[in-house]
């Protein structure tokens, strides 16, 4: 349950988002990530730190050996939540009745 606690905070699966294709430092992260505030990215770095998800790199912050697993394991949640957009969307264009 503990994984689910951190990864229900605002911003850190888009954090790990971010990083599943390389590092990136802070400024790209925040500019990637509209609305995020300075403080807040850097309290879920360090969470995700802590955690042993993330690393700092000479590059700004990586994914570690976890956190690619994590990445491989949160493809499948993406395509689930294309197909379930276009459903909405599909959902959304059909006629109602009146």
């Amino acid at each position: 349950m503990a994984a689910m606690d951190l990864f229900g905070r605002r911003w850190a699966l888009r954090i790990l988002w971010e990083l599943r294709a390389g590092p990136l430092g802070a400024r790209a992260l925040l500019a990637r990530c509209e609305g995020l505030s300075s403080s807040v990215l850097y309290q879920r770095l360090r969470e995700l730190a802590s955690s042993g998800i993330v690393a700092p790199s000479a590059d700004g912050y990586e994914l570690t050996r976890l956190g690619t697993a994590l990445r491989d394991a949160l493809g499948p949640l993406d395509e689930w939540a294309i197909a379930w957009a276009q459903e909405q969307e599909h959902h959304d264009q059909e006629p109602t009745e009146t």
